[in-house]
């Protein structure tokens, strides 16, 4: 839900307006319930809505692995979007995704998807060590070094000027 993404956004005016009109639903994800074990394979499936608050695109919050050292992939079957990952000594990568490609996160990555088209839903297939977790404290505190924007009709990466540095 919109409300759970409070401090995501760039642009915190557009953010409270859009929750002002309504509490949409942004993204939601499927994990089919392995065990979080060592030697299992946590899966499922991401579903990012079309939308934007302000300029910038819907998206996951996005995440570390609590286990650091933990890579995963993802694989797209639906829709038009970005993977946006970065790792704590500051390497930033940005993949795009369409229907057939998957992406690799290298280990150390933490990483967020975004969902760049108007009309439908960016869905990708995910899978990860199972007891791997998940880090979010980190993103709501310092949030992502970059964001993907729409300016001029096209998607755009710059600078983050509320990323925290500490």
């Amino acid at each position: 839900m919109l409300s759970e993404m409070a401090g995501m956004y760039l642009d915190s005016e557009a953010y409270s307006q859009s929750l002002s009109n309504k509490d949409v639903l942004v993204y939601e994800f499927y994990d089919l319930g392995k065990p979080e074990e060592p030697g299992e394979l946590s899966y499922g499936t991401t579903i990012i809505y079309p939308g934007k608050i302000g300029n910038e695109y819907f998206m996951t919050k996005g995440h570390f692995h609590s286990i650091l050292d933990t890579a995963e992939i993802y694989y797209c079957t639906n829709g038009h979007g970005y993977l946006l990952m970065e790792n704590p000594e500051g390497a930033v990568e940005l993949q795009e995704m369409t229907p057939g490609v998957s992406v690799y996160v290298p280990r150390r990555f933490a990483h967020r998807s975004i969902n760049i088209s108007n009309s439908e839903p960016f869905v990708m297939f995910f899978a990860f060590r199972a007891d791997a977790g998940h880090d979010y404290k980190t993103i709501e505190t310092k949030g992502f070094r970059k964001l993907v924007i729409e300016k001029n009709g096209k998607p755009e990466i710059i600078d983050n000027p509320k990323w925290n540095s500490d």
